[in-house]
């Protein structure tokens, strides 16, 4: 049993050395629990931080990681950068160094394209696909919030831009703001964000996923979505294919896992179940 969270750079609790590969991550829950564990894909912009809220009730029942993918958080110096294909790599090279075989995906906006590329690659690997706003289901996106947001420095930039980020009837946590100000004011931040949301744009639009294909894996598959997503418009959770539940929210924007944490946990735990 592990006691409460443990951050690594790259390294795995309680041994000597660095795993060959292995994107920093935040560990937390039993080390010896009946199941495979969740892991946690964060959205262009965050890190594992902003998990917290899932994983602390996760891991009363399951080991949980939430890495920081390339270019992020404790990964700013990761040798590449790039979007979800470039996270997608990382995450099932650092899934091979820790020797996980089959894992619970859990993932935010990129960080849910990135788990969808990853199930795609490896389907024996995954025993659930949970995508939060996930990135790649339709051709739109807010490219130009993206870039101001990629490109704000300092609290007075990021704070009406992450507005945009939530429902018109959340409260943005003053705490949400502070971390994210905190983290741009490290050198390069903003020149590696600017970098990466290149590649997550085609210009004005986003590439796609094979819906289909995900459609098919035999493990389940759920999207959840807000109605008021400025980001990735709502549509596009829209006549999925009836093997993928979809679960939208009402007055819910693009953070459902910092907007409604409670019921994106309960839906989670209910893929363990599956699982």
């Amino acid at each position: 049993m592990t006691d409460g969270s443990t951050q690594a750079s790259g390294q795995m609790p309680g041994t000597a050395g660095t795993p060959p590969r292995c994107l920093p991550m935040t560990e937390s829950g039993p080390a010896d629990s009946i199941g495979a564990p969740v892991v946690l894909l964060h959205g262009f912009g965050g890190d594992a931080s902003g998990f917290a809220a899932l994983q602390e009730p996760l891991s009363a029942v399951r080991r949980t990681l939430a890495f920081d993918l390339p270019g992020h958080g404790r990964a700013l110096d990761w040798p590449q950068r790039g979007g979800a294909g470039v996270a997608a790599r990382a995450v099932r090279d650092s899934l091979d160094a820790l020797a996980l075989d089959r894992v619970h995906l859990v993932g935010h906006s990129m960080g849910g394209a990135a788990a969808a590329l990853i199930a795609l690659k490896a389907p024996e690997r995954i025993a659930s696909l949970t995508l939060l706003a996930p990135g790649g289901f339709g051709r739109e996106i807010n490219a130009m919030l993206l870039r101001r947001y990629a490109a704000a420095r300092d609290r007075a930039m990021l704070e009406p831009v992450l507005e945009q980020f939530f429902g018109l009837e959340f409260d943005l946590p003053p705490l949400v703001v502070a971390q994210a100000a905190e983290a741009r004011a490290r050198p390069g931040v903003t020149q590696a964000l600017t970098e990466i949301v290149e590649t997550l744009l085609d210009s004005r639009t986003q590439q796609t996923l094979p819906v289909g294909s995900l459609a098919a894996l035999e493990a389940p598959v759920k999207v959840v979505w807000g109605t008021q997503d400025n980001v990735l418009p709502t549509r596009q959770a829209h006549k999925l294919p009836g093997t993928i539940a979809t679960h939208v929210f009402d007055r819910v924007g693009h953070m459902p896992h910092l907007e409604i944490p409670e019921a994106v946990t309960r839906l989670i735990r209910e893929q363990l179940a599956h699982g």
